[in-house]
């Protein structure tokens, strides 16, 4: 990914468009494109991206802000999502993620300040019978304790 200004997000919106606004259902298709070429869904491609699909900007705005792999904003260059799904809350899900919000210096649904690390609720990482689970970047973890998450942000040097 490149550094994304308002203006240089518009091209990324517009080939995802001619890729896809013919087919139908073409909402999901388009924002995957645009969320693996810069990051996020840039806020100035939604009324593009409604007035090529014949949707409001309120619908497109709805589907970006329930599905957590789509961001509005740039994530840090690390992503710490807390599985919050009923498995994972039944383990302690919520204590942890108050933790990692302490460890980290960021609130859930922030990037820090120094731009080192995003903190994401997320719902379901598939690891219910392994609970409670978190994702680093790409990579999965189950069972966590607090210490546990502490080792591995501390091995990341993304710890406050």
């Amino acid at each position: 990914m490149t550094e994304v200004t308002p203006s240089s997000a518009i091209p990324a919106v517009q080939r995802a468009l001619a890729r896809h606004a013919q087919r139908p259902a073409a909402l999901l298709p388009v924002l995957h494109d645009i969320q693996d070429e810069l990051g996020h869904i840039p806020a100035d491609g939604v009324p593009l991206i409604a007035a090529a699909l014949n949707l409001s900007r309120a619908e497109v705005h709805g589907v970006v802000s329930y599905y957590p792999y789509f961001l509005s904003e740039p994530a840090g260059r690390h992503v710490v999502q807390v599985c919050r799904a009923e498995a994972c809350q039944a383990c302690g899900a919520e204590a942890l993620l108050a933790h990692a919000e302490r460890v980290l210096g960021c609130e859930r649904h922030h990037t820090r300040a120094d731009g080192a690390v995003t903190l994401e609720p997320v719902y379901c990482l598939g690891l219910c019978a392994m609970s409670p689970a978190i994702r680093i970047d790409e990579r999965l973890h189950a069972r966590l304790t607090p210490e546990r998450l502490e080792q591995l942000l501390a091995a990341l040097e993304i710890s406050q």
